[in-house]
This record gives C-alpha cells, sequence and structure tokens, in this order.
C-alpha cells in the first residue's frame, strides 16, 4: 500500500489524477447547470422591461398622515 504521495507508483498518481479530473468536471457541470440564464431568451426580455409613468404630483404634509395610535 502507497502511504505517501512521495513514494507512491505510477498508478496511484494515475488515480489521483483522475479522480481530480473527475471531480473537477462535476463542479464545473453543477455551476453551469446551476446558473440558469438562457442569454437568448432573458436578455430580450429585459430589454422589453415594462414602462412606468408618473401620475400626478402629490404634495405630503403632516397633518395628512394618519396615524394609529
Amino acid at each position: 500500500m502507497n502511504s505517501s504521495l512521495y513514494t507512491a507508483d505510477r498508478a496511484t498518481h494515475l488515480k489521483i489524477v483522475v479522480v481530480a479530473l473527475i471531480a473537477a468536471t462535476a463542479i464545473a457541470a453543477i455551476g453551469i447547470a446551476a446558473r440558469g440564464v438562457n442569454l437568448g431568451t432573458d436578455v430580450l426580455i429585459a430589454q422589453r422591461a415594462p414602462v412606468v409613468k408618473a401620475g400626478a404630483p402629490v404634495v405630503w404634509t403632516a397633518r395628512e398622515i394618519n396615524t394609529i395610535r
């Protein structure tokens, strides 16, 4: 049994590299899947945001505020 990376044989190093590549691929796939942004439609929807128009001006004073005590 190889108890150290320094004294490990070629097969053990290969196993470590393969496991690291599989882990990196899995992390990248999870990151890409979690993003969930469709650049084709999401960008177009964001550019067509609804327009909010201002209404009539309103003046607020301290007397108009109804406070419940």
